[in-house]
């Protein structure tokens, strides 16, 4: 599951220099990268963002004061050329403070708190779907299914449909939790009634097994559940 993550920061290669660090983690995913926390807001009214990573010195608006404008904002990792912030930055709950320059192991271990913290907390996202942002629950998901150029993602109470790639639903959502039986579907572990064959059954979804996929799929799904004589 990647961490969806933004960069605000008035100076072009600070940006620059934290695109590079991002494109090289696995479970990063760069959403956006804006110039002022103006822009930045619009943003984050729009997408489900989990981290921040904010400069603190910026024209208008600093980044101690974008935070505490926002209702509910998501992880933040402060970035900045002065040390002098750091207590009052810590007062506001955030992940990490860093100071520039930035060498790429002290952002390794800043952003590996992100991701700890993710897994102790993240138990929903929200996807775009009909012109609004809908929360899903990750226990309600029975399976989700490839369409073209759309996802849909099938709950115990109705079916998403959103405009998104299948290899990313795939990386957001938890491998504890979900296993790809087919190049099409990915299912939720915990959902599955029987197996028969090369098909699921997921409530009164039949989901086919993948051959290239079958044995994988098989061990995940088991995994030392099989009671035989």
């Amino acid at each position: 599951m990647k961490i969806r993550c933004i960069i605000v920061d008035d100076e072009p290669l600070a940006r620059k220099g934290l695109k590079e660090y991002i494109a090289d983690v696995n479970f990063l995913e760069l959403a956006g990268e804006y110039d002022s926390p103006i822009k930045a807001a619009e943003a984050l009214q729009q997408e489900q963002i989990d981290l921040m990573f904010l400069d603190i010195q910026m024209p208008r608006m600093t980044g101690i004061e974008f935070l505490r404008s926002l209702p509910q904002p998501p992880q933040v990792i402060f970035t900045t050329a002065y040390p002098d912030y750091a207590v009052e930055s810590f007062e506001l709950n955030v992940l990490d403070y860093l100071v520039k320059p930035i060498s790429f192991e002290r952002f390794m271990k800043a952003v590996l708190k992100a991701k700890n913290q993710q897994k102790n907390t993240t138990d929903y996202f929200f996807i775009k779907c009909d012109n609004k942002l809908e929360k899903i629950a990750y226990q309600d998901i029975l399976f989700a299914e490839a369409l073209q150029n759309y996802v849909a993602i099938h709950t115990s109470s109705r079916k998403f449909i959103t405009y998104l790639t299948f290899k990313g639903v795939e990386d957001y959502l938890p491998t504890d939790k979900f296993v790809k039986v087919h190049k099409s579907f990915i299912v939720a572990l915990d959902k599955i009634d029987s197996i028969e064959g090369n098909e699921l059954l997921v409530g009164t979804n039949h989901i086919p097994i993948s051959r290239t996929l079958k044995e994988e799929v098989m061990e995940r799904i088991l995994n030392n559940r099989y009671l035989k004589r």
